[in-house]
């Protein structure tokens, strides 16, 4: 199929309240340009997955172009009906962790959680700027982004998805492959260390942490589209 500048530029700023299945089944059957409506829709949620993995916004971003590209050229594997969110989730996690590896300080996410564990023992150390010193939306943002980062290795992704991006215990559990139970002994650390480090603020503000949106939004549909262009017998 040729996909045509102007084809890759008309699904850019486009959403869509279609389910996801549809939207799959609509790219399957050779519409690309649906798929911008995919990375439009879970470019947010990939983001934070990505980068409570690897703590850096542009290894983030490079995974998360990546896990699109792989997802897109593995859609035939993906069952429906089935819980395409989770599959796209645990792409760009393998992703990330592909790419954490290469860091020595790797841990994997479904580990027993004994250092996590013992690592939590402890309190998180405190922010640069006391929350009462800092009034600002923006600013306790920053103080929560902050707080994520210092979490324990196994604790980070999982309070992404269940305190910000606000995702069941089942959801989180499938998004990352790791057991319930696992979800919520580390979901339930890692928010004693939060609220130990920013009181009681942490959750209302934790919900616009790191985002998504606006031109860096845009720019990742475009690179995903013309990548998806460029692939050979896409012509």
């Amino acid at each position: 199929m040729v996909l045509a500048p102007d084809d890759t530029a008309a699904g850019i700023g486009r959403t869509s309240d279609e389910p996801d299945e549809a939207l799959v089944a609509r790219v399957r059957a050779g519409d690309v340009r649906a798929y911008a409506l995919v990375v439009r829709r879970y470019n947010r949620r990939l983001f934070r997955i990505a980068r409570s993995i690897l703590r850096d916004d542009d290894a983030a971003q490079d995974a998360m172009q990546e896990a699109y590209i792989r997802a897109y050229l593995h859609l035939d594997t993906f069952r429906a009906p089935g819980n395409f969110a989770a599959w796209l989730a645990r792409i760009t996690v393998n992703e990330a962790l592909m790419r954490k590896r290469k860091d020595q300080r790797y841990t994997p996410l479904d580990a027993a959680g004994t250092d996590d564990e013992r690592a939590s023992g402890g309190s998180l150390a405190p922010a640069s700027e006391s929350p009462e010193a800092s009034a600002g939306a923006g600013e306790l943002r920053r103080l929560v982004e902050a707080a994520v980062d210092r979490l324990p290795e196994g604790f980070r992704t999982v309070f992404v998805l269940r305190a910000i991006e606000q995702l069941s215990v089942e959801e989180t559990a499938a998004c990352l492959g790791v057991p319930e139970t696992t979800v919520k002994t580390r979901f339930h650390r890692a928010r004693l260390l939060m609220q130990q480090a920013l009181h009681a603020h942490v959750e209302a503000a934790g919900r616009e942490a790191f985002d998504f949106a606006g031109p860096r939004c845009d720019r990742m549909v475009a690179v995903v589209l013309a990548r998806l262009a460029n692939l050979p017998g896409r012509r």
